[in-house]
């Protein structure tokens, strides 16, 4: 038998959240592909199965140990399999896991998995593995990125972090204090994605526009620097914090053709009294400036937001500041949510409103939030825009790509054209996404 054969392993990586947790679970698969494994859509076929986990929706530790009960079984049959959880609860909850569910063979923090290895050498050897440490940053230690062949877009951590301790908010606690990549780093990075095959890159971080690193004068200028590679169609970013919305990024839509015009800004509630006891440090007559700056240096740029919907204290004048602020602005898109507590925040020790009162709310915010999208897809019917394609869709000889404002668009056009940017007309409108045809 081959000895390569025999060194090949299974990984399966469930991965729950944002677009952070994402580029994180390519880079544990990465790690691990250095110890043979190789990744898998079945777990039921997997050496090992690694939980990638968020800690900022409600219940979410419970959904990881929901997951985890599911996973009993396979480890019935395959004594030999080994389970890890990673991610914020993994940070947040490690100690607590390792005793709850005796099943699991490593924790691993958001900030540690560098160390994966070790850990899976470890557990391979019959004894359990935890590092939650926040000592050491991951960056400097992990691995150049392996060149194989990328899809037409691909994430790009810059940023972890926040500083910003939001009263509803874990992040601080599970991910540290902020931290920022070398630009250098960043852009060798971005350049071997391109030279893979990408032609989209999307910068992450936990509050990417305060981005500080070394050798570029903030986000603005790392942008203008990531726009000379050669191949870089498109540059985005998420997630932006109003108060680190720099006068430089903000010229940066105007002259950056590669950056896309759409921005996602958390404005979290329209009340200065909410605000306030979010601890955002922005009042909502700001937010609605700085709103006005961005549109005048990128009239047609597409803005969405985050909403907590019943913020302890939150009163009927309150919620209205909210649907008003929302009316004023005009975003294209939005995600709301409603508050749930997060153990170990300050807002955590505050008296919940009522669920029904909560219920309420959320579906008259979130019924404007799709008259306010709607609208915005309405706007693009009859113009032609720039398409990346992306993947083919589920009719044959469709292709499924994106516009520059983050649209989904549905086009008929040939298989070749998947990472190429084509000019479509809009003809139509559906649920989350548009429809066109190549522009002649």
């Amino acid at each position: 038998m081959d000895n390569q054969a025999e060194k090949t392993k299974k990984l399966f990586i469930k991965t729950y959240g944002c677009q952070m947790n994402v580029y994180d679970s390519e880079r544990m698969a990465e790690t691990l592909g250095a110890q043979g494994y190789v990744t898998t859509d079945n777990a039921e076929e997997a050496d090992m199965v690694l939980l990638n986990t968020c800690h900022i929706r409600e219940k979410a530790a419970e959904k990881v140990y929901s997951d985890l009960g599911r996973l009993k079984p396979l480890k019935e049959a395959n004594p030999q399999l080994k389970i890890g959880v990673a991610g914020c609860v993994a940070q947040a909850e490690g100690a607590e896991i390792m005793r709850r569910m005796p099943l699991v063979d490593l924790v691993v923090g958001p900030q540690s998995y560098h160390n994966l290895p070790a850990m899976e050498a470890r557990v391979q050897s019959g004894r359990r593995a935890v590092d939650t440490d926040f000592e050491v940053d991951k960056f400097t230690q992990l691995k150049a990125r392996p060149r194989a062949q990328r899809g037409p877009t691909a994430f790009l951590t810059v940023q972890e972090g926040c500083d910003k301790f939001c009263a509803f908010c874990v992040v601080p606690y599970t991910r540290g204090s902020e931290v920022s990549r070398p630009a250098d780093k960043i852009i060798a990075e971005a350049q071997g994605l391109v030279e893979a095959g990408v032609r989209e890159i999307t910068l992450l971080g936990q509050n990417v526009n305060a981005w500080h690193g070394q050798g570029a004068e903030g986000l603005g200028d790392l942008v203008r620097r990531l726009a000379r590679i050669d191949g870089l169609a498109r540059i985005r970013y998420t997630t932006s914090h109003p108060n680190d919305m720099a006068d430089d990024l903000i010229a940066a839509h105007a002259e950056e053709e590669k950056l896309m015009p759409y921005l996602h800004l958390p404005v979290q509630s329209g009340s200065d009294r909410i605000l306030k006891a979010m601890n955002r440090k922005h009042t909502a007559e700001q937010y609605l400036r700085l709103i006005e700056r961005i549109r005048a240096a990128r009239p047609d740029i597409v803005l969405s937001s985050d909403f907590i919907v019943g913020f302890p204290g939150e009163t009927d004048q309150d919620f209205e500041d909210t649907l008003q602020l929302c009316a004023e602005v005009g975003f294209g898109a939005s995600f709301s949510f409603k508050y749930s507590a997060r153990p170990g925040t300050p807002a955590a020790e505050k008296p919940e409103l009522p669920p029904a009162l909560l219920d309420a709310r959320l579906q008259r915010l979130q019924a404007q939030i799709i008259a306010q999208q709607n609208a915005s897809l309405a706007s693009m019917v009859g113009r032609t825009i720039p398409v990346l394609f992306e993947k083919k869709g589920r009719m044959p000889g469709q292709l499924i790509g994106k516009s520059g404002y983050l649209h989904a668009v549905h086009a008929d056009a040939p298989e070749s054209d998947i990472a190429e940017i084509r000019m479509v007309e809009i003809m139509a409108t559906s649920t989350n996404s548009l429809a066109g045809r190549l522009a002649t």
